[in-house]
């Protein structure tokens, strides 16, 4: 989950000169918050590590919990 996502998705649609579209408001984010990425593809290298053999808690990868939050955040737009 990201911390302020609303203002974070904000700031990058205000930030866009082209349509609001899901893989722009990606690359946006991408662009302006690279630390926030890096964070979260740690933190999800960190769950795989540390998965117990035969306990499996399915994590989706950080680029589609990413587009998923983006779908949503448009939806309610």
């Amino acid at each position: 989950m990201i911390t302020n996502q609303d203002e974070k998705f904000k700031k990058i649609f205000d930030n866009l000169k082209d349509k609001p579209t899901e893989q722009n408001i990606f690359n946006g984010y991408l662009a302006l918050f690279p630390e926030d990425w890096k964070q979260r593809k740690i933190l999800y290298s960190k769950f795989n590590r540390s998965k117990q053999f035969g306990k499996t808690i399915p994590l989706p990868k950080p680029e589609i919990s990413l587009r998923k939050e983006i779908r949503a955040w448009l939806k309610k737009k």
